[in-house]
């Protein structure tokens, strides 16, 4: 009885899924308690990538990511920005390639700042960022 109480609440619970969509702008996002949204926009060219965890983000060290699996890297910037709430980080670059390629193909996506380190699920990514980068591709034609 225990297990099907615990199946009946994982199926009740909301699914962390990928969705990808082609306006206004190239926009891949995962909702949850870690939300993450990928956007590109053909006219500056700039790709924005925005993590959402369910604490305040450290304002005073670099962001990171790292991947696991494929082809294990880690990147870093210091040009991030938070939302009013401090929540929200985003960062913003003309070339995402090392993020699309460790998000898709790795086993395993973390985003941090100093301590505070969230990992982003990418189950179920591959066809939505499949769709993202056909998006972004067709909107350079």
């Amino acid at each position: 009885m225990l297990r099907l109480s615990a199946l009946a609440v994982l199926l009740a619970s909301p699914a962390n899924a990928w969705e990808f969509s082609p306006s206004p702008l190239c926009t891949l996002q995962q909702a949850g308690p870690i939300a993450v949204t990928l956007t590109y926009d053909p006219m500056l060219p700039e790709y924005v990538l925005t993590v959402t965890a369910d604490t305040v983000w450290p304002t005073d060290l670099p962001f990171f990511m790292t991947f696991a699996g494929w082809r294990p890297d880690r990147i870093q910037t210091d040009r991030q920005t938070l939302s009013e709430d401090g929540r929200s980080l985003s960062v913003r670059d003309s070339g995402f390639g090392n993020v699309l390629d460790g998000m898709e193909f790795g086993a395993l996506s973390q985003a941090g700042v100093g301590d505070q380190v969230v990992t982003i699920p990418t189950d179920g990514i591959s066809g939505p960022m499949k769709a993202f980068r056909v998006c972004e591709t067709a909107a350079l034609s």
